[in-house]
């Protein structure tokens, strides 16, 4: 039997060939290019999607509340927290005067300079005050006679408000003082070489009190009117 010659093995390796690729395009197996493959990467990363833009909110404005109006004279007249006593204050132009009285024989005159509504005063055994006013109030703490009170109390407009005299007593001087509410009320002590007082009642349309069988003219007490003290 005869071999085939080089010829037809060498055309029949050429036909195999050819047949393979032929059937690698017919069915779509064959592998890109190289060229086409680096395309294909660069495509890719050219067309990502850019990060989303962030927006920052603008800060936030505050405003300072306003501040309350104080008044260059004004007076007030009620009673501490939770009862017991009454208190009243006179602011004139920088300067005030307070009166703290229970009726009975607590009581204490204060008075100091004001700085913007702000009120510091001072009495005698160490009694004090500290606190503020404005238009519609005064409000603070007030200690005398080892005990310290709070207190807000409105504005009051005469007759309301604090008075005092210096009558005699069985020929010996004494002295009175009175805080009218704004209601009307009042509360006063009397006070005389035997102790403190209920004081008598005050007419505040006349300014005037019956003490000892005698008439007595009071004086209205503001912050620039006698020195809160006798």
């Amino acid at each position: 039997m005869k071999h085939p010659g080089p010829l037809l093995t060498l055309l029949a390796g050429v036909l195999l060939a050819g047949g393979i690729s032929v059937a690698d395009l017919a069915t779509g197996t064959g592998a890109p290019s190289v060229a086409g493959a680096a395309s294909a990467v660069g495509a890719a990363s050219t067309t990502a999607p850019a990060p989303a833009a962030t927006t920052t909110a603008p800060p936030a404005t505050t405003s300072e509340p306003p501040k309350p109006e104080v008044p260059a004279r004004a007076d007030y007249a009620g009673k501490v927290t939770g009862g017991g006593a009454s208190i009243a204050v006179s602011a004139r132009d920088g300067h005030a005067i307070a009166y703290l009285c229970d009726g009975k024989k607590l009581e204490a005159w204060l008075q100091g300079v004001t700085v913007g509504g702000k009120l510091d005063l001072q009495g005698a055994s160490d009694a004090g005050l500290t606190g503020s006013f404005d238009t519609t109030s005064a409000t603070g703490t007030v200690t005398a006679a080892g005990k310290t009170y709070r207190f807000t109390v409105p504005t009051a407009k005469k007759p309301a408000g604090l008075y005092r005299a210096a009558p005699k007593v069985q020929g010996k001087a004494a002295k009175v003082g009175w805080i009218v509410q704004p209601d009307g009320s009042q509360v006063g002590i009397l006070t005389t070489d035997e102790g403190p007082a209920a004081a008598p009642p005050l007419d505040p349309a006349a300014a005037t009190a019956t003490v000892d069988g005698a008439s007595v003219t009071a004086e209205a007490i503001s912050g620039l009117a006698g020195n809160g003290a006798f």
